[in-house]
């Protein structure tokens, strides 16, 4: 099985904000970061990229495949989570506009959904469908995936062995870069 390198897209005006199906481009400092995210890209041998359609990741992805001579292939299932009534506000705007989903949501996010946005299981569904292909896909060619930081770090546990706070602290910074190899046991 071949690594894949999973990319968190560069930087949005909406970092530190939910950011699910909104689609904003990349700000400045992001635009700044992808010539460093591009060059260590280079040196991997990657002969396909995935990328979510949403343009924060499809301008990284872009830039990346622009650079190493590999089309990108943008995917809808790569997308990160809807977050509803909640996109393009912060935590603490969250805590004051829905202090009880707030409270809810913490206790058992994986139960509940930010009003009118995607359900934790619909989310996960389209993750593994996405992913159960593009692992098919990826016997042959190293692959890069670029995408969002809740699909890489569903991806990082469920199909890399990593830990949750692993994934969580891998996934913190916009650009991130993630290498690794599926283990074979978890992709049934």
């Amino acid at each position: 099985m071949n690594a894949i390198v999973l990319v968190r897209h560069a930087e949005t005006d909406l970092a530190g904000k939910f950011c699910g199906r909104a689609d904003p481009g990349l700000n400045v400092a992001g635009e700044r970061q992808l010539p460093f995210l591009v060059e260590e890209l280079a040196a991997f041998e990657i002969g396909h990229i995935y990328s979510s359609d949403l343009r924060r990741a499809s301008q990284t992805a872009t830039a990346i495949g622009e650079r190493i001579r590999v089309r990108v292939e943008f995917r809808p299932g790569l997308r990160e989570m809807d977050f509803g009534e909640w996109e393009g506000l912060t935590w603490g705007e969250v805590e004051q506009k829905y202090p009880e989903e707030a409270q809810l949501w913490v206790s058992a996010r994986r139960a509940r959904s930010a009003p009118g946005g995607e359900s934790y299981q619909d989310f996960i569904a389209r993750v593994e469908a996405e992913f159960k292909q593009l692992l098919l896909e990826n016997e042959t060619t190293p692959s890069a995936v670029v995408t969002h930081r809740g699909v890489i770090e569903y991806a990082l546990t469920r199909y890399f062995g990593f830990s949750e706070p692993d994934a969580w602290r891998r996934t913190e910074n916009y650009g991130a870069i993630v290498v690794g190899t599926p283990i074979e046991r978890l992709m049934g």
